[in-house]
């Protein structure tokens, strides 16, 4: 068979492969074409249409070409020719999808497109398997004189194409950082110590990252340049060189997995959990996505070397000026992270209120108080002013919430509450608030601050929205029918016609997948009101040093085009949202509150998911917030997997992105459903005992009309109820209760340098600095505590309602030791 037969043949089943992969697929996810089911047209913007128009036709288009120039090298064996082809697809892959990125994300840092293509490279790999299986075997019935032309000797120019990929990356090293290896947005992968061609990474991991790149770039040439560089066209040499710096990629991503396993750090080592397969995966993904943007330079090496030696390169030209359009907007010099705004210094709250809050600059970030104390805010999530759907006849989707709510937390010893509100409720018609919804928050923050508990407001959303699946719906293959839940109101939504039906959950849905993608494109406006509406909220509570601050958006759906709509996108909607709140604040005289920012869903469903780039906001005042469920309701659970990543590596991998921003780490949810153990419970406390970071526990008290609940009869909230009677039933979280109510220091002077608590029962280590020398420490209630002091003078020890407050005035190390009473 001829070689443009073999092309068109294989090009073929790709087609078949994208087609039935956007059929079958309903979450897009997985298929090289996601399609949902939303409607075509009518065509508003271009990022609607780019998937279909610009990544189809040049993925096939690049397929095409691949197996043309690999189809035709005399005497190629079979087994490079299959990985050959098997590489060229995943190039063409990337390549298209990198092309449609600049269409759906025009503004975007090229370099930044360029590193999210990686996330295509598993899906182009298996659909490359039936590509080159195909080629190859076509490829069989090629005539022999074709196919049995004596090998040549090896190209001795492979040095030279390795050592040119090696100088570019070093040359682009400042920039490397913000894209590719350690920079935040996929930071979680990366220890500092790892070989990683970035300057980030320390000298040592810079010429390890660099060596490791060229001396697997010159291996993989070498392999190829037997069959393809001696009587190979043009393309062949060209691509041949490309795919070894893809390669490079490839072993770049082992050695750094292996350095990982090796390294021993928490979020690297081995574990009960898959999460090094898991890093490897992504590494390589990463490998891959580099190998395409910048290995063009080897393939244009191999080209100029071969004309140097005489042989035939008629098209040595065109894939220069290629070449030269490709490095502008793939590898293109961008500017390093912006500068950060400093925080306006923050005065002393009034007589009786809470201490305003903000973020420490020192080394590690830390959240701390106008005096300069560490905070921990620990505490609880509160849903009772969530929009819910109303599914469940006799049932109501919220239970009331009291000032006595406020009392029975404080009880507890907690300080904080991530209160959830909706913007259905906040924003029911364009442009118009709800004064009377806005009162009902003003009222919950009151009483919050009475009882001396700091409000984060949240806005909440799950699955887009409250919309269920309508009556009568069909639902496609491998999705089912949904219950509505909360979040955005109905003319705020855009999901041109996607089917409200979900497929392994409720956040993966078409109808959901169109309506965030909408919203991060901000089409028609409408994230603009939702903008708008944070800088409403932030005006009403610029004064009160009891708000903690802001979370702008909880769990946001990852869109169709992940990352681009669930990092780059997510990021300008909270820069936009910060602006706004920093605007509003300012001109209603007030301080800057924190925000507090999350990943998309997929970091609450995994464990880890690609962040908003670094820099994606001037702002300091920042707080990461991801909501560590590990081991508890993440996808592989409910796949019946083992667990991707554990609950101790969740918080390894959440502080390691928090370093890269350079912002403390505070989990705004986390939990374990059904019937949560203690055991459970206390690894998770431990953690976050050992990390020194605060959290707060989903969920206070859910109705039975909660979608969240199900058609459950007894609901497992922090405070249970029983549906059948109406009952509060606290005993269903007794050992939950128990272990959360434990002995923490709420305000430290200075830095807390170690924690550990379980009960009554606290050793604490800190060090003081030159602001407020207070120490404020709750144990639950009991006999009267007895503290062993170090460094602390002025120890007070005072009765409040359900424990103790430890109180005493720091200097220097200072550390507290409280045991059982004997």
């Amino acid at each position: 068979m001829s070689p443009p037969r073999i092309a068109w043949s294989s090009t073929a089943v790709l087609a078949l492969i994208v087609a039935a992969g956007a059929v079958a697929d309903p979450s897009g996810l997985l298929a090289l074409l996601g399609w949902s089911g939303t409607r075509w047209w009518p065509v508003e913007a271009a990022w609607q249409i780019a998937p279909l128009l610009v990544y189809t036709p040049l993925l096939l288009a690049g397929t095409w070409w691949v197996v043309r120039s690999f189809a035709a090298v005399p005497g190629m064996p079979a087994r490079w020719s299959f990985c050959l082809v098997w590489g060229g697809v995943v190039l063409a892959a990337l390549a298209a999808k990198f092309a449609m990125s600049l269409i759906v994300a025009p503004s975007a840092d090229p370099a930044w497109l360029a590193w999210g293509t990686g996330f295509t490279a598993g899906k182009a790999a298996l659909a490359g398997l039936a590509v080159a299986l195909c080629a190859v075997l076509m490829r069989r019935r090629t005539p022999a004189a074709v196919r049995s032309a004596p090998p040549r000797p090896a190209w001795a120019g492979s040095w030279t194409g390795a050592l040119a990929l090696g100088v570019v990356t070093v040359a682009t090293g400042p920039w490397l950082a913000r894209h590719w290896w350690v920079g935040s947005s996929s930071a979680f992968l990366y220890g500092e110590a790892m070989p990683a061609p970035t300057p980030r990474a320390g000298l040592v991991a810079v010429i390890g990252g660099v060596a490791v790149l060229v001396l697997a770039t010159a291996a993989c040439q070498r392999l190829t340049a037997t069959w393809v560089a001696p009587g190979g066209s043009a393309s062949a040499v060209f691509l041949s060189g490309w795919l070894a710096a893809i390669g490079a990629g490839v072993v770049l991503a082992i050695v750094q997995t292996l350095a990982g396993l090796l390294s021993g750090e928490a979020a690297d080592a081995l574990g009960n959990d898959l999460w090094p397969l898991a890093a490897w995966y992504l590494r390589t993904c990463d490998g891959i996505s580099y190998g395409v943007a910048a290995g063009w330079v080897v393939g244009l090496a191999g080209l100029l070397a071969r004309r140097r030696a005489h042989a035939p390169a008629p098209r040595v030209r065109t894939f220069a000026l290629a070449a030269t359009a490709i490095t502008v907007c793939a590898v293109a010099v961008v500017p390093g992270q912006r500068p950060l705004h400093d925080v306006p210094p923050v005065g002393a709250a009034g007589a009786g209120r809470l201490l305003p809050l903000g973020v420490s600059q020192d080394e590690r970030r830390v959240i701390v108080d106008s005096g300069g104390r560490q905070v921990v805010l620990r505490g609880v999530n509160v849903s009772q002013l969530v929009d819910f759907y109303r599914g469940r006849p006799g049932h109501p989707p919220t239970r009331p919430l009291t000032e006595q709510d406020f009392a029975h937390i404080a009880r507890l010893g907690f300080n904080v509450v991530r209160l959830g509100i909706s913007w259905s409720r906040l924003e029911p018609q364009p442009g118009r608030y709800d004064a009377g919804y806005v009162a009902a928050i003003r009222r919950a923050v009151d009483d919050a601050a009475a009882h001396g508990v700091y409000t984060v407001i949240d806005m909440h959303q799950d699955a887009w929205s409250a919309e269920p699946t309508p009556p009568g719906t069909r639902c496609r293959a491998g999705t089912e029918p949904m219950a509505g839940f909360d979040g955005a109101p109905a003319w705020a939504t855009r999901a041109d016609g996607g089917p409200r039906c979900q497929f392994t959950g409720r956040d993966i849905s078409a109808f959901g997948n169109r309506a965030f993608t909408s919203f991060y494109h901000d089409r028609d406006g409408v994230q603009g009101h939702l903008v708008r509406a944070w800088a409403h909220l932030a005006g009403q509570f610029a004064g009160d040093t009891s708000v903690a601050g802001f979370d702008l958006l909880n769990e946001p759906g990852f869109g169709e085009t992940a990352p681009i709509t669930s990092s780059l996108l997510l990021g300008r909607f909270y820069d936009r949202a910060v602006r706004a709140i920093r605007a509003a604040e300012r001109a209603a005289g007030g301080r800057p509150h924190l925000v507090f920012f999350e990943p998309s869903i997929l970091w609450s469903g995994t464990g880890f998911d690609a962040v908003p780039p670094a820099g994606f906001t001037q702002d300091r005042a920042l707080v990461f917030a991801p909501h560590l469920y590990a081991e508890s309701i993440t996808m592989d659970a409910s796949l019946g997997l083992p667990p991707i990543v554990s609950v101790e590596r969740g918080f390894a991998l959440a502080q390691r992105t928090a370093d890269a921003y350079g912002v403390p780490l505070w989990s705004g949810e986390w939990g374990f459903f059904s019937e949560p153990r203690e055991p459970d419970v206390r690894r998770f406390t431990g953690l976050a005992d050992r990390y020194r970071v605060g959290d707060a526990y989903w969920v206070w008290k859910q109705a039975c009309g909660d979608p969240h609940s199900g058609a459950e009869m007894v609901v497992r909230s922090l405070v249970g109820h029983d549906c059948r009677t109406g009952a509060d039933l606290p005993e269903v979280s007794a050992g939950v209760v128990r272990e959360l109510n434990r002995a923490y220091p709420r305000a430290a002077p200075g830095r807390i340098t170690a924690l550990s608590g379980h009960g009554s029962q606290l050793s604490l280590s800190g060090r003081a600095g030159g602001g407020d020398c207070r120490l404020d420490v709750w144990v639950p209630g009991g006999p009267r505590p007895e503290p062993v002091v170090t460094g602390i003078g002025d120890v007070g020890v005072t009765g409040v309602d359900g424990g103790w407050r430890v109180t005493g005035c720091a200097s220097g190390d200072y550390t507290l030791r409280i045991t059982p009473a004997r």
